[in-house]
């Protein structure tokens, strides 16, 4: 069951918001997706981190260390070369916590880190009624995207507006409101990769009214990634 990628000479580059955050996507991604559902269905899925609403399974190293020789080309072009080579972090990941179960920091956008070099990548692979990713503007700061200077200013404001009005209702984030704005999104097509910075604020697209399966053939299954340069 191999799960290798296809030819990136599909990969469209594009940006998004007034900063130009650089953005792509590849469609048809893995030469064989059923076979990933395959090997996802056989892992041991388990709560790794309190912030993701759900369960993952680490990639196999062996994976990994594929995808890293082929999407290095694509990385280095769209984000800039790596000044040796790019390291990847990767799981098979699924969204299962209920909206009403959700924790208060789960129901905001989020970032992965506040370092822009940082790439993050998401590859879906599930049929369900969810969707795939939004990204956000937080409204009071403009900003969409976070770094060690800006968090600060960010954290405070955030805090303040929750004072003031509360918290939002146990649910996942849709249009963003009432701090935040959506300003772009990936439809989360069954095998397609988006690939962006992950300190731009940003949500899985969840549907609070369906099912969330932890069946890997039936919930909302996705391989996500970090590659960091070293």
């Amino acid at each position: 069951m191999k799960i290798r990628p296809n030819s990136i000479s599909s990969a469209r580059q594009s940006a998004f918001s007034s900063e130009n955050h650089t953005f792509l996507e590849v469609g048809d991604f893995l030469e064989d997706p059923e076979s990933a559902v395959d090997r996802a269905s056989l892992q041991k899925f388990a709560k790794i981190t309190p912030q993701y609403p759900g369960i993952r399974a680490p990639l196999e190293n062996d994976v990994a260390a594929e995808w890293v020789n082929a999407l290095s080309p694509l990385l280095d072009s769209a984000f800039g070369p790596a000044p040796n080579e790019w390291a990847i972090q990767a799981w098979y990941s699924i969204v299962t916590t209920a909206p009403e179960d959700l924790i208060p920091v789960q129901c905001f956008p989020h970032v992965d880190g506040t370092d822009p070099d940082q790439l993050a990548m998401m590859l879906y692979l599930d049929e369900t009624d969810h969707g795939g990713t939004a990204f956000f503007r937080h409204l009071s700061t403009g900003f969409s995207a976070l770094t060690d200077a800006t968090y600060p200013r960010y954290a405070h404001a955030l805090q303040a507006e929750v004072r003031e009005a509360g918290l939002p209702p146990a649910r996942y984030v849709t249009d963003g409101g009432p701090h935040f704005e959506r300003i772009h999104a990936a439809s989360g097509a069954f095998n397609q990769a988006v690939f962006y910075r992950g300190n731009i604020l940003h949500s899985g697209i969840i549907d609070n009214e369906a099912q969330l399966s932890p069946d890997p053939r039936k919930g909302r299954l996705t391989i996500n990634a970090f590659f960091r340069p070293l």
